[in-house]
């Protein structure tokens, strides 16, 4: 009997990260973490599609994951909700004011074992994994399309960009979706100054990236709600989106729908 007992603890030790781990608990990754919710009903065989979503300044995964009204928008598409934290109380990014010599190598590590680990643990399907976050996520989530291209079916940054302007060069091109206010003072169009730094200026951001892509020709999208905005693709499938709304520094759980249909529509998800 104490046997018996014995090795039915010993199951459940083993057993007990891996049931934690989930919307209401971390999934430890070293020193760092995220949370995942799964779709509603979902039968933890079946591969799925996931949004991956990034804070903003001082956020965290767990008031992320508190947004039900996004984890339900998310569960009702069929995909699983992944929520990131940054390390400190902003993304270790560079030309971030908490860290102007920051390479964002750390950064990148992070959301590879991200990816590596829930992909692994959960039933994800690594080729339909969308990239987005709200302001200083929408940052990281711009750093992630110019150096990790392929960790992602795509990226959907939210009044975020590059800090101190576009990078000379990234790695490859990928499908973007950006969608910003245009009254936006937070993280405006144009970019400000901050301490010894400066936010970029979206519109320079997308000159480079339509540069690196060899996008073709602008042309309207569908719209939606009163988002406007304005599509490009490339010769190799990649789509480049511009979406401006009418309002400051926002975030709609609407934008995450809105640019998975996109990615979808372009065969990318």
């Amino acid at each position: 009997m104490f046997l018996r007992i014995s090795l039915l603890l010993a199951a459940l030790g083993l057993a007990s990260p891996a049931l934690a781990c989930g919307p209401d608990t971390n999934c430890p990754l070293g020193d760092r973490h995220y949370r995942i919710a799964m779709p509603e009903g979902h039968d933890g065989v079946t591969p799925v599609g996931a949004i991956v979503f990034a804070h903003g300044y001082r956020g965290s995964a767990s008031g992320a994951m508190r947004n039900r009204n996004m984890r339900r928008m998310v569960s009702d598409m069929g995909l699983a909700f992944v929520a990131v934290k940054s390390a400190g109380p902003d993304w270790d990014i560079p030309g971030v004011p908490s860290n102007v010599t920051s390479t964002g190598k750390a950064e990148m590590a992070y959301f590879d074992a991200v990816i590596a680990d829930a992909t692994t643990r959960f039933a994800i399907d690594p080729d339909r994994i969308m990239m987005s976050g709200f302001s200083a996520g929408g940052m990281v989530t711009w750093e992630l399309a110019c150096n990790r291209p392929d960790l992602f079916a795509g990226f959907a940054p939210v009044s975020g960009t590059f800090w101190q302007g576009p990078p000379d060069t990234c790695v490859a091109p990928a499908s973007v979706i950006h969608i910003h206010g245009t009254e936006d003072r937070t993280v405006p169009l144009a970019g400000r100054a901050i301490a010894s730094t400066r936010q970029g200026d979206v519109t320079e951001v997308l000159r480079m990236y339509r540069a690196l892509g060899a996008y073709g020709p602008s042309e309207p999208a569908r719209a939606l709600e009163d988002l406007e905005c304005a599509r490009q693709a490339n010769a190799a499938g990649d789509v480049l989106e511009f979406c401006t709304f009418p309002g400051g520094h926002s975030f709609r759980r609407s934008f995450l729908g809105y640019a998975w249909d996109r990615l979808a529509a372009a065969g990318k998800v």
